[in-house]
């Protein structure tokens, strides 16, 4: 065996001027900056965290949080206006933050063109949208406390940031950090940084509930036992409907709703209530508000609570240092009316630890007990604009006050007085808009996210409606009107011409159909178009023709033969119907009438054009199983084959050959129900059979054979075994690239975002790889000469390479089955998955024996041969007996041998 030492430390060597290259020269400590820490305000996504300088290179970022974007980056700007973070700000890092962080910490490094000295703000940005999730200062740190109104509060009390016992000043200071978190629920949070010095404590609650849903939380009675609600003294939070918070001192004398009578005031209610009109409400309400906002979902209100308060009849001393009993409850609150000026809790309801609970807190433990952030289901709380063909929609220009997409300019458009809303419109329904914004907006519809004349950023977009000429003011406006068809794109966005990022969304939905239903996809030849929307174990269903007709049905299955339909048609009286049968031949006599439950059952025409609408359970519930319709379920994760038919008459009577359809589908069309999508269902599995054969047959049987004749026919006399190594290779190789053409040709190309076109890539790869590698291979030494490092190294990877492609070839057989199963609802993929499988069993078996066999072989041989040694035990005899230094046999080594065998013997020492 060659000495491998020179090879090692040649790795040492080359691992050595890596790492020296990788991390290039220490970084200098020259910058003003280092050591500033500052934490993340957030804007969206939940982004918390802490930023601190490390050197003139790098940052650290630690207690991390951040729901994931799309394509987000570490990016920079002289300042956090508008214009600079969006127009000259720049990509800072090369890594990029698309995952959710959890409480992480990190280190940063800078690109090598950036220095701090170019930097006043640090944000975490996503490209496509030019949003900010979140930043930190670095030069102007009194631009915090104008960023925290933005997010909700009242521009009187955000600049009352909370200090913390950590070593950033005051005005480095986020709201939404704390030094302490307590998960309550799922959905509910409480955080707190004590002050106990000052004598009070900062609490944040947050939760993913509603917008006007309350979050209160208080301390109960000193040495209550039960019914901790009664006497407690609570603070309840929430988001108003303008999107401002409110932080206001509750005292509970009972489980209801606040209500006053004769004078006296009961239930859970203010303190000032209970202190009657004529007093002063700060003298009573010492909590005071500091932060709030609503932000993808999630309502977050910070106050602060005085830990002994003056007002002992309300409010309970808090002693930091011991446990004391907390209460805390969700629910739904009732807003100001003319009687009532408060916004008022109604009674919560729920689950206890879910919608209510208590436990023992003491404000001075440490508490971490909230791992990433709180990710709502529902994210966008915008309003609504429903366009209506009979009124126009005002549109005017105002101050940005709760714009979705921050940052944004200073002006963004206003609906009909709502900042920024989301728009809805239906395809065919004529929109009016009026345009009072003044004469420097110009109104367009767009299919760029940000507007703004997106060929200035060298991006294309397509202008729907409005553009330079469409602006006015309120004493001339300028109309412009907008009908989107049915090519119109389902999201489109309402900006100005002149300026990115004023307005917001538009959704173009289907007249009616598509407000009660979350998904649609047009049926085969795009006549019929098909809704559905899943709730628990049922799904509702409707479908409507594109032409005239006297009924129209659907059906589940690849044709009308052994399919379940459902029909809607009319009577002589004008009554729709939507008949449901059973289907198990091509004549009328074949139509089976079934009983299935359904439920919101309608029919209806308009101008002859049909729409049916039924609602049934994904699993029918039958007492008899041997019915038709029993058998008649839907897998939600299982593509749904979907047909359908048009007829000029039907009939709950006796069925004729007259009510047989005049118009049909060519093919059913594969819905897949929980992705909301749809294919065409292409009958390909003949072509996806050959495609199989072939790569079964080159890799199950003529590669793995090729290699095997090299491992164990040597043996025998001649090259016979380097032939038969060729020509199964060559011809392997070969069935494969004719089985990839045949995939490739019937496909149009293929996806590697297939499990099994990777696999199949790879392997093909490492098998083209080996011709080159045999005809790249270096020459075998002469007679006496040890083997050059490069020959081992060729052979090593000769035999790796091509082990390495057989066993991944095998392993795109079993996702090639798994992929026809999937795709083309196959058959029999299970019965063929066992027979590969056990073909795999049986060749593995065989390999063993043959190894078996090979390794006696050689012990025998060595056996005879006494105490000398020929060659290298460890060989083959065919090798030992033709080269002593191992390796492959070529047969041209024969020819220079003249055929002859030269044995070196050596004496035992």
């Amino acid at each position: 065996m060659c000495d491998q030492r020179p090879i090692f430390l040649g790795s040492l060597v080359l691992l050595g001027f890596f790492l020296f290259f990788a991390n290039g020269e220490e970084c200098s400590n020259s910058s003003s900056l280092i050591g500033h820490e500052s934490e993340f305000m957030m804007l969206q996504h939940q982004l918390r965290g802490v930023f601190t300088v490390v050197d003139d290179c790098s940052f650290r970022v630690s207690r991390f949080d951040m729901l994931s974007g799309s394509d987000v980056h570490w990016w920079g700007a002289r300042s956090s206006g508008f214009e600079n973070m969006t127009n000259d700000g720049f990509v800072i890092s090369d890594q990029k933050l698309n995952q959710t962080f959890k409480n992480a910490s990190f280190i940063v490094q800078l690109m090598g063109n950036v220095t701090w000295d170019k930097l006043g703000v640090v944000s975490v940005w996503d490209l496509p949208t030019a949003s900010d999730f979140g930043h930190v200062l670095l030069s102007n740190a009194t631009e915090l406390g104008n960023s925290s109104a933005k997010a909700g509060s009242p521009p009187s009390e955000s600049k009352d940031v909370a200090p913390g016992k950590s070593n950033i000043s005051e005005a480095l200071k986020a709201p939404t950090m704390f030094d302490n978190c307590k998960k309550l629920s799922d959905k509910y949070r409480l955080r707190w940084s004590l002050n106990a010095e000052k004598g009070y404590v900062d609490i944040g609650l947050e939760a993913t509930t509603g917008l006007l849903n309350y979050m209160a939380f208080g301390w109960a009675k000193p040495n209550s036992t039960s019914n901790l609600m009664l006497n407690a003294d609570v603070v309840v939070t929430g988001i108003r409907e303008d999107g401002f918070p409110f932080a206001d001192d509750f005292y509970i004398t009972e489980s209801s709703v606040c209500s006053v009578k004769d004078g006296t005031a009961s239930g859970v209610c203010p303190d000032t209530v209970y202190e009657g009109s004529d007093s002063v409400g700060s003298s009573v309400n010492n909590t005071k508000l500091v932060y709030g906002h609503r932000i993808d979902g999630v309502s977050f209100v910070r106050y602060r609570r005085p830990l002994n308060d003056s007002d002992n009849k309300f409010d309970f001393p808090v002693n930091s240092t011991v446990n004391l009993t907390v209460i805390w409850a969700l629910g739904v609150i009732k807003p100001p009316d003319i009687i009532n000026p408060y916004y008022l809790p109604v009674n919560h309801g729920g689950v206890e630890s879910e919608n209510f609970g208590h436990f023992s807190l003491n404000l001075s433990d440490h508490v971490d007990e909230c791992l990433g952030p709180l990710d709502a289901d529902n994210k966008y709380d915008q309003d609504v604009i429903i366009a209506d063909a009979n009124a126009p929609l005002i549109v005017t220009a105002g101050p940005s006050v709760h714009y979705p997409n921050p940052p944004n300019p200073s002006k963004v458009l206003y609906i009909n007085k709502k900042e920024a809303p989301v728009l809805k419109v239906e395809r065919g329904v004529p929109v009016k808009f009026s345009i009072e914004a003044g004469h420097d907006v110009s109104f367009y519809i767009t299919s760029d996210f940000l507007g703004g004349n997106a060929s200035l950023r060298n991006r294309t977009e397509t202008i729907y409606a409005g553009g330079q000429e469409t602006h006015g003011v309120l004493a001339s406006p300028s109309e412009l009107v907008w009908a989107p068809n049915r090519n119109t794109p389902d999201e489109l966005y309402y900006h100005s011409i002149f300026q990115e990022k004023m307005g917001w969304k538009v959704q173009v939905v289907d007249g009616g159909l598509s407000d009660m239903y979350n998904n649609s996809v047009n049926l085969d030849d795009q006549q019929v178009k098909f809704f559905w929307t899943i709730v628990g174990d049922s799904i509702s269903i409707a479908a409507r023709g594109e032409k005239k007709s006297g009924y129209l049905a659907i059906g589940f299955g690849s044709e009308m033969t052994n399919s379940y339909a459902y029909v809607g048609w009319f009577d002589r009286n004008g009554t729709g119907h939507v008949n449901t049968y059973w289907i198990d031949g091509e004549s009328a006599s074949a139509v089976h009438p079934t009983t299935e439950n359904m439920t919101y059952v309608r029919c209806k025409s308009e101008e002859g054009i049909i729409t049916l609408e039924f609602t049934r359970p994904l699993k029918p519930s039958c007492s008899h199983r041997d019915r038709p319709e029993c058998k008649n379920m839907i897998d939600p994760t299982t593509p749904l084959k979907v047909i359908w038919a048009m007829g000029a008459k039907w009939t709950d009577g006796q069925l004729t050959e007259r009510n047989m359809h005049s118009v049909t589908s060519q093919r059913p069309v594969r819905v897949m129900l929980t992705r909301g999508s749809a294919e065409a269902d292409q009958d390909l599995r003949p072509v996806l059979g050959v495609h199989g054969f072939m790569m079964f047959l080159a890799w199950g049987i003529l590669l793995p054979g090729g290699i095997l004749s090299a491992r164990y026919l040597k043996h025998i006399k001649g090259d016979g075994w380097f032939k038969i190594h060729m020509y199964l290779q060559c011809s392997g190789l070969a069935i494969v690239f004719l089985g990839l053409l045949f995939a490739v040709a019937e496909l149009n190309g293929f996806s590697f975002s297939s499990t099994h076109v990777k696999f199949g890539f790879t392997a093909i790869v490492l098998a083209c790889a080996q011709p080159v590698n045999a005809w790249l291979r270096p020459a075998k030494p002469a007679q006496g000469e040890l083997i050059s490092s490069k020959r081992l190294i060729w052979e090593y990877s000769h035999s790796i390479v091509g082990q390495s492609a057989v066993v991944i070839g095998v392993v795109a057989l079993f996702t090639g089955m798994k992929h026809l199963g999937e795709r083309n609802g196959a058959e029999n993929v299970d019965g063929l998955n066992l027979a590969l499988g056990l073909w795999v069993f049986l060749c593995v078996v065989t390999v063993a024996y043959l190894e078996y066999r090979e390794r006696g072989r050689i012990r025998a041989r060595n056996l005879s041969r006494g105490n000398w040694v020929l060659g290298n035990v460890d060989e083959d005899d065919s090798i030992d007996l033709i080269d002593s230094r191992g390796g492959f046999r070529d047969k041209d080594d024969e020819d220079r041998n003249g055929g002859r065998m030269e044995i070196q013997l050596e004496p035992l020492k």
